[in-house]
């Protein structure tokens, strides 16, 4: 019987997407709209597309960001992908005066001039973590994080000087780019996180 994890639908990502992947990873994804949504779920998962502010704006409209903060610190299973992952971050260069989760140390920031923005499709990760495979995944980012946080596992891409691809420690882990949709290293990476 696959086990039930739950999906925050904060109506900024493409929900479809990462539920198809999570199937693949042998997990039954449910949508989370609300802290009462969060009891019962084992493992939690934040997607999101699109701009931090709005991001937050939603974590804030269904009463999620204190219990997120809360599931993150007491290590239960987390997963979060693209702009998900940039608002485990203090804040962020797109959306001046908006504070992210803060669960990670560090700020977002825009992509360096002379490269091309947003940074769309194939690219390839490279870590010393066994969680992260080495190999390319499929990114779609204007901002990113550079800083590596203290404690945490990483997997690094360059794109303009190198930046966060992923971030794991324990049971938490963060992906910037979009592993539903990255074959066989997204794929892997879906898998591993779904023995927590």
């Amino acid at each position: 019987m696959s086990r039930v994890v739950g999906v925050i639908d904060t109506k900024v990502a493409n929900t479809a997407s990462i539920f198809a992947g999570l199937r693949r990873a042998g997990l039954e994804p449910i949508a989370v709209g609300s802290t009462s949504d969060l009891a019962g779920h084992e493992a939690v998962v934040l997607p999101g597309v699109g701009v931090f502010a709005a991001g937050m704006a939603a974590l804030e409209r269904m009463s999620l960001v204190e219990p997120l903060q809360d599931w993150i610190a007491a290590d239960r299973p987390f997963l979060s992908v693209c702009l998900g992952m940039q608002l485990l971050f203090e804040s962020s260069e797109e959306s001046p005066g908006v504070r992210g989760l803060g669960v990670v140390c560090g700020a977002v920031t825009r992509f360096p001039d002379g490269v091309v923005i947003p940074h769309f499709g194939w690219n390839q990760i490279e870590s010393s973590s066994d969680f992260f495979p080495a190999g390319d995944v499929y990114f779609a980012n204007s901002f990113r994080a550079t800083s590596v946080p203290e404690g945490w596992e990483v997997a690094t891409c360059d794109h303009g000087g190198p930046f966060l691809a992923g971030i794991s420690k324990g049971k938490v882990a963060a992906v910037q780019f979009h592993p539903e949709i990255s074959g066989p290293v997204g794929a892997t990476i879906l898998e591993m996180w779904a023995r927590w």
